[in-house]
């Protein structure tokens, strides 16, 4: 009766979690509820972990000693992974906070893969429904753990360079065929032996090894421009890895909680391809970012740099101003001080608001968490569909650490590698100024036309310092 008691405890708790994680994932749908979404899913999480510890007690006493389950060893597990999460989590800056979501995501994978490996050693699978959830969820799930460590590695600057060999897609192709064909002999192997891992050790370890590799050789030869694709492509792949591991384990919430994770990558991979113009096929079987740069077509004009504080006046006797934050005010950590500025403007009755590509930053949504960490309201924070035909009545539109995705090649330069990407018109305001720290390309590697139009100025130097020389300027107008 107490074994039964606890089975029901444990089913209604997982559902419990599962409905926890669905209304926490809805109400990160919007900024002013993100942050409450976030908590509520967190404990809904910490539920599902909970209760998981009363599966030991939930099976009788001749099964116990069967149980894969060590619950101190899983203790010290919780508080050692725990403990460096929430280190890890405080001592992160904001400019680290793609890198430390691609490793987050990568240990999700790798968790997932570890399960299904638990499961094929302890030759506890042998249906054949089971084994190709089992099989399928490790395959995707170790792409997902070796290709997030590579995005790290490049996002953290480990790796500088994209890979450049040439048949390197027919190898992978090679390598998953081979990984397939092992999976499938694992399939026939153990459905026939029921569970029986005579002979086919080896085999797992060739499977879980050339699953790994794939990761790796996958990733390699992507660009740092194209890591927003690959962190939401490996997140869906993580979730779905979780959801086939949660179905072979019959658990609710690994299953409910793994397809909304897996739901959610496939539709943030389809908006970032969208965003950058190309199509799934393309971002994920092509060299997209690691592809030779074409020049495109000659710039026509010179820079014309001036100093912070003409660029305060200006701003400080429009009527209209629009602000474009790029990874350069992530970089110097500037958020704080251009609300500053932006709070003076309003003072002055000037209507700012905030214009955020999907794409820009190094992760999706990286602009958006930027200003909100420094208390700009949602209300002034518009993104690309809903601005840009506000550009052409703008006097002046302050771009900050911004490049491709204000480069008007993408609109007129059909020779240009970022050709049809949809970006923001800034060109079209009657003013305006980029702050820079120099004068370096974008992630696309070419000369950004706007630096040279006739209506936009140069103000070079570390975007925090700048602010401050701006902020001087205006207030010394009193």
């Amino acid at each position: 009766m107490l074994i039964m008691t606890s089975q029901w405890l444990i089913g209604l708790v997982y559902f419990f979690a599962a409905f926890l994680l669905i209304f926490g994932l809805w109400r990160m749908s919007s900024p002013v509820t993100a942050a409450g979404g976030i908590h509520v899913a967190g404990w809904g999480m910490a539920a599902a972990v909970i209760v998981s510890f009363l599966y030991v007690f939930s099976v009788s006493e001749a099964a116990r000693p069967h149980l894969p389950v060590n619950v101190s060893l899983a203790l010290v597990a919780l508080l050692l992974g725990g403990g460096a999460a929430w280190w890890s989590g405080r001592k992160a800056a904001m400019t680290a906070m793609p890198q430390m979501v691609a490793i987050y995501n990568g240990m999700g994978g790798g968790a997932a893969a570890a399960i299904a490996a638990m499961e094929l050693f302890g030759g506890r699978v042998f249906d054949l429904s089971a084994l190709a959830g089992t099989l399928f969820g490790a395959l995707i799930g170790a792409i997902s753990l070796s290709g997030s460590l590579i995005a790290w590695a490049k996002l953290d600057g480990r790796i500088n360079k994209p890979l450049h060999m040439k048949g390197l897609q027919l190898i992978n192709a090679l390598l998953m065929l081979v990984t397939l064909c092992v999976g499938a002999w694992l399939m026939v192997v153990m459905h026939a032996e029921h569970g029986s891992l005579n002979g086919v050790l080896w085999l797992i370890g060739v499977f879980f090894g050339c699953a790994l590799l794939f990761g790796v050789l996958m990733t390699l030869p992507i660009g740092g421009a194209d890591m927003p694709v690959v962190i939401s492509i490996y997140n869906a792949f993580t979730g779905l890895a979780v959801g086939l591991e949660g179905f072979v384990l019959q658990v609710p919430a690994m299953m409910i909680a793994g397809m909304l994770v897996g739901a959610a990558g496939v539709l943030l991979t389809l908006l970032m391809a969208k965003a950058m113009n190309r199509t799934v096929a393309h971002v994920l079987f092509a060299r997209f970012g690691g592809q030779p740069v074409r020049k495109g077509a000659a710039i026509v004009g010179e820079l014309k740099p001036t100093a912070a504080s003409d660029a305060g006046v200006a701003m400080r006797y429009a009527n209209k101003v629009i602000i474009v934050p790029g990874y350069g005010l992530a970089v110097a950590q500037g958020q704080q001080k251009l609300y500053e500025f932006v709070k003076l403007l309003q003072a002055h009755g000037v209507l700012v608001r905030f214009a955020v590509h999907p794409v820009a930053g190094r992760m999706p949504g990286q602009m958006d968490v930027l200003l909100a960490e420094a208390g700009v309201p949602y209300d002034l924070i518009f993104q690309l569909d809903d601005i840009n035909t506000d550009f052409a009545d703008t006097d002046v539109v302050l771009v900050i650490g911004a490049n491709d995705v204000v480069n008007p090649a993408a609109r007129s330069d059909k020779a240009s590698p970022i050709y049809g990407m949809p970006i923001l018109d800034v060109d079209k305001a009657h003013h305006v100024y980029v702050i820079k720290r120099g004068e370096g390309k974008g992630y696309a590697g070419i000369q950004n036309q706007l630096f040279y139009a006739e209506n936009c100025n140069m103000v070079y130097g570390d975007a925090q310092a700048v602010l401050v020389k701006m902020i001087e300027a205006v207030r010394g107008l009193g």
